[in-house]
């Protein structure tokens, strides 16, 4: 029996016709800077976010965590919401590769505002770390996939125009974003210094992200992946993968963010259950047990053993994430699946 893979969008593989994109893919050395498909890559979503240029590079993580050491110097403090992935997910990262103090901020759904970050930014004085840099992420991972409100996000551009402070998105998600709120990707990326795209989740490439920004910032971002041992040699063949996911795996996203609602729905027919439906947003459903006194490890094995796959990511809440793979009989089994479980668990 097949399993039905919920843990994240990350378990996708490419398609054939992807496949087929990155066997012709044509290829050089790009540390030499000489891959044409890498380069043809990054000119393409710096287009699509109206930036100068764009790095690729292996994975979300590193794309992030550039941009922090690129935007930043040790020492200096850095602002994010408390479940922020930079802060939840990226190994310590901040402190150990930029050397600098992350403020985190309580949000709701993930969303802070400018005035939060307002009252928090340290008055000029020589016990404070200079206050440098605010990092959004937008689709929410830990949120359930909610969309960060757009003018917020203008209020807190304008904050950071005013204070002098650099302003980075951590944009794993955003196509999902841009497609769920019809909101043009130039849209949001007139609004920071930086943004940073994962390819191998909803757009369904085998690995790889893309940072973009001025030609300066992704001049120094470069440097610092040659020395984080970030060079990738003929990247064409997955850079390839990444090309074709644009053109081919966006706007198919709103399928993805239909079956994650059916599944709320699945769980919603449960009372003691809670999910957040207003942050269902996009492709990932979190779903939380308290009131039911079930535990997350035990019904994720219990999936398991019916051939749903999903992760616990707290001892009371499990996390499902809908992709590329996920086809409209698989969302119906699961939900089928999932409402026999809790029917004899509860």
């Amino acid at each position: 029996m097949k399993a039905i893979d919920l843990r994240s969008d990350t378990v996708t593989k490419p398609t054939p016709e992807m496949r087929a994109a990155m066997t012709a893919a044509e290829v050089g050395d790009d540390v030499f800077g000489e891959d044409p498909t890498v380069n043809q890559l990054q000119a393409r979503v710096a287009a699509l976010l109206g930036k100068e240029a764009a790095l690729y590079i292996s994975s979300g993580t590193q794309s992030n965590q550039l941009a922090i050491r690129s935007h930043t110097q040790p020492g200096q403090e850095i602002y994010c919401e408390e479940n922020g992935h930079i802060f939840n997910y990226e190994a310590g990262a901040p402190a150990a590769l930029s050397g600098v103090q992350v403020r985190t901020l309580p949000g709701v759904r993930g969303v802070i505002t400018a005035a939060q970050i307002e009252a928090a930014l340290r008055p000029a004085d020589h016990h404070n770390p200079p206050s440098r840099l605010v990092v959004l992420e937008n689709t929410h991972n830990r949120a359930g996939g909610a969309i960060f409100p757009f003018e917020e996000m203008e209020k807190i551009h304008a904050l950071t125009r005013e204070r002098g402070l650099a302003l980075h998105l951590d944009g794993a998600r955003l196509w999902n974003a841009h497609v769920a709120t019809g909101i043009p990707l130039l849209e949001y990326g007139r609004l920071f210094d930086s943004i940073s795209v994962c390819l191998s989740k909803g757009l369904g490439a085998p690995v790889g992200s893309v940072l973009v920004g001025s030609a300066e910032f992704i001049d120094r971002a470069h440097r610092f992946r040659k020395m984080w041992g970030g060079g990738m040699r003929q990247a064409g063949l997955i850079a390839a993968a990444g090309l074709y996911a644009l053109d081919h795996h966006i706007d198919r996203l709103k399928v993805d963010h239909l079956h994650a609602r059916a599944l709320a729905h699945s769980f919603l027919e449960f009372p003691e259950i809670e999910v957040d439906l207003a942050a269902t947003q996009t492709n990932i459903v979190i779903v939380e047990l308290r009131k039911t006194g079930l535990k997350a490890h035990d019904l994720v094995v219990k999936l398991k053993e019916k051939g749903v796959l999903c992760l616990a990511t707290a001892p009371t809440r499990v996390r499902l994430v809908t992709h590329l793979d996920i086809h409209d009989e698989d969302t119906k089994s699961a939900c089928r699946i999932i409402e026999e479980i809790l029917q004899h668990s509860l």
